[in-house]
């Protein structure tokens, strides 16, 4: 899997200033690379907390759910590009369908 915007992993973990979210979102990001993701159930059956929602988007749960990483997914291209990365309670102030 091609993952665009790793800028956006880089930006959140050095405006928390959190060494624990730069190790916990490096491995999602390394974990993501390695993946061959053809569908929605591709993922599911990987990453059961996973949840797939509209628009081809997927929230990923990193650190027991402590961030959420939310990401558009081309399946086709095999092309993820990165929405949202934040807490939990950063999550709740996002529409997930629509976030750029």
């Amino acid at each position: 899997m091609r993952i665009i915007a790793k800028s956006r992993l880089l930006n959140y973990w050095e405006k928390s200033g959190n060494e624990q979210s730069k190790s916990h979102l490096n491995e999602w990001y390394h974990f993501c690379q390695e993946q061959d993701w053809r569908t929605p159930q591709d993922i599911k059956n990987t990453l059961s907390h996973a949840s797939i929602v509209k628009n081809n988007r997927v929230v990923f749960n990193v650190n027991g759910n402590h961030y959420r990483i939310v990401c558009s997914i081309f399946y086709p291209a095999q092309i993820m590009y990165i929405k949202f990365v934040g807490t939990h309670t950063e999550y709740d102030q996002i529409n997930v369908n629509t976030i750029e």
